[in-house]
C-alpha cells in the first residue's frame, strides 16, 4: 500500500519542535517504513515529517502524532484525517529562512552555520515553518542544549518539492518578517501539559459542533452554548481557551470580569451586548469571560443594582445565542460557589470542567514543556551520574569495567582518607559509615562529581568500546531523570507556579553571569553560547518559590529527617508505618485491600518531640507539611471557625500528598456537652468529625494531631475511620537521652572530660526540649566565663543541671502513666467522667 490515512494526535512533550511523526509498528509494516524515513503528509497542504515509532499505548490506534508546526504546515487540526505515504527525498541546494510576521530577531554572525547544524538531516518544503532553538554548541562533547524556541519560515526552496537538509545545503537568513502562507502560530495542545482529559473534554463541546454540526442534527440534539472551567488560579484555564481557539480555527473574543463593569448607567450590559453581537456575526467564535464571578455573582448576596443588571443581561444573552455551536462562551473562576446558580444550568453553561492541582505525571509534561526552551545543562547535577552508571552497567562483563572500577576504586580510597581524617575529630559524632558521606558532605563532593565522571567517561572513550554519540545519547537520557526528579519534589504545585519556578532558575543561572556583563556593551556570543541552567539551579529556586495554593496557610518543607530525632523508636515505627508508607507506596495497601489511617493522634508531656515527629515524617515522605495552632482556628464570628477548618482541609486535599498537622488539638475539640463547652467549639468538632470521616474521602492526605490532654479531646474523633492511631509520646529513657544529646552536641566543640553517658544518667525525667535547653545553658555559662572560649566542659554542663529543672514532676509522670494505661489499644477505657457520655 503506498498512501494510508490516519487520524491526527496531539505530539508527546518531548517531541514538539523535532520535526517528527510518530507511527505505530503496524503502520510502519505496511508502507515499509523505518525509523528515519521522510513521509509526505497532505492535509489542506502538503508537508513532511520524519518518521519514528509511537510507544506501546499508541499501537493499533490509527493514529499519527505530530506537533502544532507540522499541523500548521498540513493545514489540518487534532481529530483530522491525513494522508501520508513514504517518499525519496532530493538534497536541499539553498534554503532561504525568515522569521513570521510580528517578531523582530537580529542573527549573529555564526547564525547561518548554527542554524543548519540545528536542521541538517531534516525535511523541509516552502512554506512550511521550521522551529530552531536560539543557543548551540556546548563546549562539552559538542553537545546541543536547547534554548528559546524561534519559528523560522521557508520562503525558498531549491529544488521544488520535499527537500532533505544535508552538508552541501546553503542555509541563508533574513531578518525582514514575511507573512506566512499557514495561519495559526499561537498557542497549541503542545503547550499545556497534564490536562489531556480535561482538554479532550472541552474539545468535545466546542470543536465538534463548529467543525461537525451535521452530527447533532442527525442525533437530534443541541449543541452546547457554554463550558465552565473551575479551579484553583494558575493552573491554566485561560491557556485551554486559546488552544482551544487556535486548534479549532474559530475567533477568539477574550474579556476579563471587571473590564465589562463601567461605573455609568447602562453601559456595563451595552458592552456585553457588543461582545455577544460581533461574535455572532464573525461565527464560528468563542467568547472567553474570565473571573467570571466577579460579573455574575449570586444575586441575593449583592448590594449594587449594577451586578444584578450584568447577571440579568448574560442569561438573556446566552439565551437568545442564534449561532448555536457556532458560537461557544467559555467562563473560568476559581470560586464556582459565588457564581449565581442561574447561569449554572443546562443551556447556559452545559458543562462544569474542574481544572485541579495536577499530580506527579501531569507536572512532568508541564516541566517539560516549560524546559523546552531553556538551555538546560543537567549533567552537573548528580542526576546524570546515576543514568551514567545505569546505562554502562551493561558493560559489566567487558574490560572496559576494569579500568573504570580502577579510577572509581581511587576516588574511594580518596574519600575514605578524608573520613579517616574526620573521625579524628572528636566531637564528630555523627558519621557512622562511609555511605554517610554522601549525606554528610554532599554539596563538597557533589562539586567534584562532574569532574569525576568525565574522568570515567574519558576512561571509556579512550578504550574505542562506546562511541562519543553513544555518551551524547547517555547524558541527553539524564534530562528525564533531572525532570522527574523536580516533579516529585513540587507537590502541591500548579503550572503558574512551574513557570515561575524555571524563571526563578534561570535568573539564579543569570547572576552567576552578571559579573561577566558589561550593561554599556554587547553581551559576546562566546559568553551567550556557554550560559546554562543547572539542576542545582532548580534546587535553589524552589527554596524561593511555594505552590500558590498553599500561600494562605502556614506551610513548612521541614529540613527535619529521623536522624534529627533521638529515642521514641516505637512512637518512630507507628508514626512510619501510619504515615510514610501509605504515601510512599500507596500500591502496597490497594493490593492488599486495606485502606491506610486516616489520622494520628500524638499524646504525651509537653517537650518530648511530637511536632518534631510530625515534621520528621513529612520530610521523610516528600510530603507538603501544613501545620495549624488549635487557637489559629477559633473565630469570635458565627460560622468563621468552621470555615477555617473546611479551608484547611480543601487546601491539604489541593496539594496532596500533604502532612496536616494540628496542634494543640484540645484547644478546638473538647468534649462536646461539657458546662464549659461553647457551642462555637462544638460546631467545629463537627465539622473536623466530617471532614475526617465525610463523605469527600481524604485521598494523599494524613492528619497528624498532638495534645497534652488527650482526655478532654471528644471521644467521637478517638475512633477508626477517624484518628486511628493513638501514640503515647513518652519521655526518653536512657538510650534516648543519649541520643538526644548527641544531636544536640553534634555541632558544639566540647572538652575530653564531657561525658555524654554520664549526662543522660544525671538528666532522669528530662524530655528532648528539657535536654536542647540544658545544651544551650551550658554554651552560654562557657561564654560568660570566658567570650574567647573555643570548647564547653563538663562543670559548665554540671552548673546548667541547677539551672535548667526538668519539665516533668512526679505527679506529672504518674499522670500521663495512668493515661497511657487509659488509652492503651487506640480507644479511651473509660467515658464515665465526661458530662456528654453519661
Amino acid at each position: 500500500m503506498d498512501e494510508i490515512q490516519l487520524t491526527v494526535a496531539k505530539a508527546y512533550p518531548n517531541d514538539s519542535g523535532r520535526g517528527i511523526a510518530r507511527l505505530d509498528p503496524h503502520t510502519l509494516m505496511i508502507l515499509q517504513l523505518t525509523p528515519g524515513d521522510i513521509i509526505e503528509l497532505e492535509g489542506k497542504r502538503r508537508t513532511s515529517a520524519k518518521v519514528w515509532r509511537a510507544d506501546r499505548i499508541d499501537w493499533d490506534q490509527s493514529i499519527i502524532r505530530i506537533d502544532g508546526f507540522i499541523r500548521q504546515n498540513a493545514g489540518a487540526g487534532i481529530g483530522d484525517n491525513i494522508k501520508i505515504k513514504k517518499i525519496d527525498v532530493k538534497a536541499a541546494k539553498k534554503v532561504v529562512l525568515a522569521p513570521p510576521e510580528g517578531t523582530s530577531i537580529q542573527f549573529g554572525g555564526e547564525a547561518e552555520e548554527m542554524v543548519k547544524r540545528q536542521i541538517m538531516k531534516r525535511s523541509v518544503t516552502r512554506g512550511d515553518i521550521i522551529p530552531v532553538m536560539s543557543t548551540m554548541a556546548h563546549p562539552f562533547l559538542g553537545r546541543v542544549v536547547t534554548g528559546q524556541t524561534i519559528p523560522l519560515v521557508a520562503i525558498e526552496a531549491e529544488p521544488e518539492g520535499i527537500l532533505l537538509i544535508t552538508d552541501g545545503t546553503e542555509i541563508k537568513l533574513r531578518e525582514k518578517p514575511v507573512v506566512l502562507e499557514v495561519t495559526g502560530t499561537g498557542i497549541t495542545y503542545e503547550d499545556i501539559g497534564g490536562l489531556s482529559d480535561e482538554i479532550q473534554r472541552l474539545r468535545e463541546m466546542i470543536e465538534l459542533p463548529m467543525k461537525h454540526p451535521e452530527i447533532f442534527e442527525r442525533l437530534g440534539i443541541e449543541s452546547p452554548k457554554g463550558v465552565l472551567m473551575y479551579g484553583p488560579p494558575g493552573t491554566g484555564k485561560t491557556l485551554i481557551a486559546r488552544a482551544v481557539a487556535n486548534e479549532s480555527g474559530a475567533n477568539f473574543f477574550s474579556i476579563a470580569g471587571p473590564e465589562i463593569m463601567s461605573k455609568y448607567y447602562g453601559e456595563s450590559e451595552q458592552r456585553l451586548r457588543e461582545l455577544f453581537e460581533q461574535a455572532n456575526r464573525e461565527a464560528p467564535s468563542i467568547i472567553f469571560i474570565d473571573e467570571l464571578d466577579s460579573i455574575a455573582p449570586r444575586r441575593e448576596e449583592v448590594t449594587g443594582e449594577v451586578e444584578r443588571r450584568v447577571v440579568a443581561q448574560l442569561l438573556t444573552m446566552m439565551d437568545g445565542m442564534e449561532e448555536r455551536g457556532q458560537v461557544v462562551v467559555i467562563g473560568a473562576t476559581n470560586r464556582i460557589d459565588a457564581i449565581d446558580p442561574a447561569l449554572r444550568r443546562p443551556g447556559r453553561f452545559d458543562r462544569e470542567i474542574e481544572i485541579g492541582v495536577p499530580d506527579h505525571i501531569d507536572r512532568l509534561e508541564i516541566f517539560q514543556i516549560h524546559t523546552r526552551g531553556m538551555p538546560i545543562y543537567h549533567w552537573e547535577n548528580d542526576v546524570a551520574a546515576k543514568v551514567l552508571l545505569e546505562k554502562i552497567s551493561s558493560f559489566e562483563k567487558n574490560p572496559t569495567m576494569s579500568k573504570i572500577n580502577e579510577t572509581i576504586k581511587e576516588k574511594r580510597s580518596v574519600l575514605e582518607s578524608i573520613v579517616a581524617d574526620i573521625n579524628e575529630i572528636k566531637h564528630v559524632k555523627n558519621i557512622r559509615e562511609f555511605e554517610d558521606i554522601k549525606n554528610t558532605f554532599s554539596d563538597r563532593i557533589l562539586k567534584q562529581n562532574d569532574k569525576e565522571i568525565r574522568e570515567i567517561e574519558r576512561t571509556i572513550l579512550d578504550a574505542g568500546v562506546i562511541s562519543e554519540d553513544y555518551i551524547k545519547k547517555v547524558i541527553e537520557d539524564s534530562a528525564p531523570y533531572l525532570l522527574n526528579h523536580l516533579a516529585s519534589t513540587t507537590h502541591g504545585f500548579v503550572g503558574a507556579d512551574i513557570s515561575a519556578l524555571a524563571r526563578e532558575a534561570a535568573m539564579k543561572a543569570l547572576r552567576r553571569y552578571l559579573p561577566r556583563i558589561k550593561l554599556d556593551e554587547a553581551v559576546p556570543r562566546e559568553l551567550l553560547d556557554s550560559m546554562y541552567i543547572t539542576g542545582n539551579d532548580f534546587d535553589v529556586a524552589l527554596k524561593d518559590v511555594e505552590p500558590s495554593a498553599m500561600r494562605e496557610v502556614l506551610v513548612e518543607l521541614p529540613e527535619v529527617s529521623w536522624g534529627d530525632v533521638g529515642g521514641l523508636d516505637e512512637a518512630k515505627q507507628e508514626i512510619i508505618e501510619a504515615v510514610e508508607w501509605p504515601l510512599k507506596s500507596p500500591q502496597k495497601f490497594v493490593k492488599m485491600g486495606i485502606r491506610p489511617p486516616k489520622g494520628i493522634l500524638l499524646y504525651g508531656p509537653p517537650g518530648t518531640g511530637k511536632t518534631l515527629l510530625a515534621k520528621a515524617v513529612a520530610n521523610e515522605s516528600s510530603a507538603n507539611f501544613i501545620s495549624i495552632r488549635g487557637p489559629q482556628l477559633i473565630s469570635k464570628w458565627v460560622g468563621e471557625s468552621e470555615r477555617s477548618v473546611r479551608e484547611v482541609f480543601k487546601k491539604a486535599r489541593q496539594v496532596a500528598p500533604c502532612v496536616l498537622f494540628l496542634d494543640e488539638l484540645d484547644a478546638i475539640a473538647p468534649v462536646r456537652g461539657m458546662d464549659s463547652g461553647s457551642k462555637a467549639s462544638e460546631r467545629v468538632v463537627n465539622q473536623l468529625l466530617t471532614e475526617l470521616d465525610g463523605i469527600e474521602t481524604l485521598k494523599n492526605v494524613v492528619v497528624i494531631a498532638a495534645t497534652n490532654r488527650p482526655e478532654i479531646v471528644d471521644p467521637a474523633l478517638i475512633r477508626s475511620g477517624r484518628f486511628d492511631r493513638l501514640v503515647f509520646v513518652g519521655p526518653p529513657g536512657r538510650a534516648g537521652r543519649i541520643e538526644i544529646f548527641r544531636i544536640h552536641l553534634q555541632n558544639i566543640p566540647l572538652c575530653d572530660g564531657v561525658n555524654i553517658e554520664e549526662l543522660a544518667d544525671l538528666t532522669d525525667n528530662y524530655v528532648g526540649a528539657d535536654i536542647e535547653a540544658l545544651c544551650k545553658e551550658a554554651v552560654m555559662l562557657a561564654l560568660r566565663e570566658n567570650f574567647d572560649t573555643e570548647r564547653v566542659d563538663m562543670r559548665h554542663f554540671r552548673v546548667s543541671l541547677k539551672k535548667v529543672r526538668p519539665a516533668l514532676v512526679e505527679g506529672m509522670i504518674e499522670y500521663y502513666e495512668r493515661l497511657q494505661e487509659q488509652f492503651k489499644g487506640g480507644t479511651k477505657q473509660e467515658q464515665k467522667s465526661y458530662i456528654g457520655y453519661r
